[in-house]
């Protein structure tokens, strides 16, 4: 057995061994450095150490028992960082109610920092029994700040930042932006986090479809009670809302909003809708000064635009275009001079969008064209499909 003066010694050769990766080794001088039975903070010291090295090498019961006995020594230094490391290892392992004992011993230890962790470890532990109301006050007690101008140490911040965008993800799922935006500048002044940032911005969009609902749907209205919005105002707030609700990923819950403002029974605030609904589509230049007649495809893109799908539409046009180009390249490049096998490639090409739903008003609008031009309809029942 080694004298008690040389465990220092060990510990700190086990520490360099762990570091460069050789854990058999530093398990071993941790081993010696704890049968050493040096004093009590040596001892916590060793057996943290060793707990750290086990669980690295995967010897988890190992690694436990180490963590147990450090915490058993009651050293201010390193028995609240075994609990941390012991109660952490019992979560992962699904050992909720051991870890959530651990967790409150981590608490009679003291120190802001550890504190704050414990909370942490509690709040979860709350959560997942469901009681939400415990956790909340786990959660407060690990964002309030320490008293006083004392700093927080580089754990405190860690823990409160990582507490903070737990705790503000959570009740923006329940619906409460308002104290998940609280949340995320309590966690924000702990420490920057993109995280927290990328929070802070799902709050003011929920904060914005709720301010933008309230204009489209304002509920019915009763007598001498506000004012109902101007057709300008009404339209603005359709295209905004139903632009966050696709922003959120609720395609259907955006052309539901579309839909709403198309339907208005005022008159003013449905034209106001559909011209915001219009804005970004091409407009064909009309003949002699006149107004070009609205084109077969804006229904479709009236549809792409309210449900966020004019990808999708765009994927289906490119295919379609690439499709027919590689039909009518092919006998070109090839040189190809029969007139049969020329009219063949050009009705197959012809033919490319009848499976789409566009298809039929493609084929539709030119029997509309042609029948102008020529003053009857000269093409066959069911062209080009039935020809």
């Amino acid at each position: 057995m080694p004298p008690a003066e040389s465990a220092p010694d060990l510990c700190d050769q086990a520490r360099d061994l762990a570091e460069n990766g050789h854990l058999k080794k530093a398990a071993k001088l941790y081993q010696q450095a704890v049968a050493a039975n040096p004093r009590p903070g040596v001892q916590a010291r060793a057996l943290l150490g060793l707990a750290v090295v086990q669980d690295q090498r995967g010897d988890l019961a190992a690694a436990r028992e180490a963590a147990r006995r450090a915490l058993a020594t009651g050293d201010t230094r390193y028995a609240p960082r075994a609990a941390y490391h012991l109660a952490l290892s019992l979560e992962q392992e699904g050992a909720h109610g051991e870890a959530a004992r651990i967790w409150h011993r981590l608490l009679e230890l003291g120190g802001p920092a550890y504190t704050a962790v414990a909370r942490y470890g509690l709040a979860r532990e709350a959560e997942l029994r469901g009681e939400e109301a415990e956790a909340e006050e786990h959660w407060e007690a690990v964002l309030e700040p320490p008293p006083g101008d004392t700093g927080l140490s580089r754990l405190h911040a860690v823990t409160v930042v990582d507490a903070a965008r737990d705790l503000a993800g959570r009740l923006l799922e329940r619906g409460r932006p308002e104290a998940a935006a609280a949340a995320v500048e309590r966690g924000l002044a702990a420490g920057e986090d993109p995280g927290l940032r990328l929070l802070r911005a799902a709050a003011h969009l929920e904060r914005a479809i709720a301010d933008a609902g309230a204009v489209v749907d304002p509920g019915p209205a009763e007598e001498g009670s506000g004012v109902r919005p101007e057709p300008h105002t009404s339209g603005a707030a359709v295209e905004l809302l139903a632009g966050l609700m696709a922003l959120r990923g609720e395609p259907d819950a955006a052309a539901r909003v579309w839909r709403l403002g198309l339907d208005s029974g005022d008159r003013g605030a449905s034209e106001a809708v559909r011209e915001r609904l219009r804005r970004p589509f091409a407009q064909p230049p009309g003949q002699d000064g006149e107004q070009a007649p609205e084109p077969w495809w804006d229904v479709y893109l009236e549809e792409a635009v309210a449900t966020a799908s004019a990808p999708a539409l765009a994927g289906e046009l490119f295919a379609v275009i690439t499709q027919m180009h590689s039909l009518l390249a092919v006998p070109v490049v090839e040189g190809e001079a029969r007139p049969t096998v020329l009219r063949a490639a050009m009705e197959q090409a012809l033919r490319t969008p009848s499976e789409l739903v566009w298809g039929a008003d493609v084929h539709a609008d030119f029997r509309r064209r042609l029948s102008e031009a020529m003053g009857e309809d000269v093409l066959p029942e069911g062209w080009p499909e039935g020809r």
